[in-house]
């Protein structure tokens, strides 16, 4: 679905400051391609590993069966579509389709397919979350995980989200969120804001580039508001899930 090119004076979200929306998904870009090879070893580094836990609890509640086709979108290094595999070929298979904007994550993604040597292939294709070039009605389900906040337009995304699930299809986002837990929220703030921009710096290369990331998890609406914005896309049943005291939120909704 096609959105309107955007008015000059309109501006998006980029870290803590505002670039024209014209320029965000090229600066986006940049940034994930800059930290695209040690992407996965810096979000083990960044969250001590409990991104992994995350991302388990996430593909539990999605409960994958044979049969059904998934799309997984912003999924470059391939983290959902795999656990998403494993937890159908217990039993058949699956159609899974990985969709990043960045050509250098749907690299190491395949990188690391080939090197599993996985039967039943994973599709891998370059598309923006925006405009995805996927037929209408297409999925039985969508997943997004820490990718959906790094997108211009929010509205569009979830709007194509809707489009190219079947009805009765669900939606289902993991994403950075506000943390409620008193003392937790500080030190997760003192956490992110100091020691993963130096670790960014030191082991992924590129402080800046982690720094964007910290910032950008600031500028997302919280877990209610998020929730509002998936209901006028035209979603119901909204549930949110938080985990890690809302540090990150499970968002699950259906297309009806």
């Amino acid at each position: 679905m096609s959105e309107p090119p955007p008015a000059s004076d309109e501006t998006a979200p980029f870290g803590f400051r505002d670039v024209p929306a014209g320029e965000k998904q090229r600066l986006v870009g940049g940034i994930f391609s800059s930290v695209a090879r040690r992407y996965d070893l810096m979000n083990d580094v960044m969250s001590l590993g409990v991104h992994r836990l995350w991302k388990d609890a996430f593909v539990d509640w999605l409960a994958p069966r044979p049969g059904l086709t998934y799309v997984d979108v912003a999924g470059g290094t391939g983290d959902i579509a795999f656990r998403i595999r494993d937890r159908v070929m217990r039993r058949g298979a699956a159609a899974i389709h990985v969709v990043d904007i960045n050509a250098e994550m749907l690299q190491v993604g395949r990188s690391r397919e080939s090197e599993a040597a996985l039967t039943h292939p994973i599709t891998w294709t370059c598309g923006n979350a925006e405009r995805l070039a996927l037929p209408d009605g297409f999925a039985d389900a969508y997943t997004i995980a820490f990718g959906i906040r790094n997108v211009t337009h929010l509205a569009a995304a979830l709007s194509e989200a809707y489009r190219v699930l079947k009805p009765g299809g669900r939606f289902l986002c993991l994403e950075f969120s506000r943390c409620d837990v008193p003392v937790l929220d500080s030190l997760y703030d003192a956490w992110s804001f100091h020691a993963i921009p130096a670790l960014g710096a030191r082991i992924g290369g590129d402080g800046e580039a982690y720094r964007y990331l910290v910032e950008s998890i600031r500028r997302f609406p919280d877990q209610e508001t998020f929730a509002t914005l998936i209901g006028e896309a035209g979603f119901g049943q909204v549930r949110v899930r938080n985990l890690t005291g809302g540090i990150a939120a499970m968002h699950s909704a259906w297309k009806i």
